[in-house]
C-alpha cells in the first residue's frame, strides 16, 4: 500500500470518528412505553413489546418517574396507617405486591383495586367503590389490621391470612398454607417492606 493510500484511509477513518463523537451528544435516548400484566400466580410481567393479550399500558413513553409512581398514594397510606395503627411501609408493600399501585387492577379471581379486595370482603367492609384509592386503601388496611389481631401481630401469618384467608392459616396449624401463590405473596411483601423501610430511613 502506498503512502498516499495509507493517508487517505487514515483520513477517512478520522472523519468518521469525528462525526460519531460530534453527533453522539445530539442523539436522543430511545423511549418506549412500558406494559405490564399479572399472571395467575401473581407474578408481574413487564415489557416494551406487549406480546400477550393481557398486557396493559403501565408507563407511557418512559417519562414517568418510578419513585413518584410508587409515592403517589403516600398521603392516603399515612392517614390509614395512623388511623388503624399499621406500619405505613407494610401497607405500601402490600399494595405493591397486590396491584403494583394500579388502582384499576383486577385479578383473575375478581379481586379489585390497589389492595385487591374480593367483592365479598369489600361488601363486608362496606366499600362502595373498590377502585377509589382512598376507600380501597382504608378498607384494605382495616382488613390487614384484623388479620394482625387474629394472629397476635405475627406479620407473616397476617399476610398469609390476607391472601389465603384466616381459616386456611388455622387449618394448617397457624403456618403459611402450602399454596404457591400465598408463599410468593408473603415473600414478596416482606421484601418490599424492607425496601420501603430503607427508603423511609433515607428520607429522614
Amino acid at each position: 500500500m502506498t503512502r498516499l493510500s495509507i493517508w487517505l484511509l487514515r483520513n477517512f477513518r478520522l472523519k468518521w470518528l469525528l462525526a460519531i463523537v460530534l453527533l453522539a451528544p445530539v442523539a436522543r435516548p430511545v423511549c418506549a412505553d412500558i406494559y405490564r400484566y399479572v399472571d395467575e400466580d401473581g407474578v408481574i410481567h413487564f415489557s416494551n413489546v406487549p406480546n400477550h393479550y393481557r398486557y396493559r399500558l403501565y408507563i407511557s413513553d418512559g417519562k414517568m418517574d418510578y419513585q413518584a409512581y410508587f409515592d403517589r398514594y403516600d398521603k392516603i397510606i399515612r392517614q390509614a396507617a395512623r388511623k388503624h395503627g399499621v406500619d405505613s411501609s407494610l401497607i405500601k408493600a402490600v399494595i405493591r405486591a397486590e396491584s403494583d399501585f394500579d388502582k384499576h387492577a383486577v385479578s383473575s379471581k375478581g379481586a379489585q383495586g390497589l389492595m385487591q379486595l374480593m367483592p365479598d370482603t369489600a361488601k363486608e367492609l362496606e366499600v362502595e367503590d373498590s377502585f377509589d384509592p382512598k376507600e380501597n386503601i382504608h378498607a384494605g388496611v382495616r382488613y390487614l389490621k384484623k388479620q394482625l389481631k387474629n394472629f397476635k401481630n405475627d406479620v407473616t401469618l397476617a399476610l398469609a391470612a390476607y391472601n389465603a384467608g384466616e381459616n386456611a392459616v388455622r387449618r394448617y396449624g397457624h403456618r403459611i398454607p402450602p399454596y404457591k401463590e400465598t408463599r410468593t405473596f408473603v415473600d414478596r411483601v416482606l421484601r418490599y417492606w424492607d425496601e420501603f423501610n430503607l427508603q423511609r430511613e433515607n428520607k429522614r
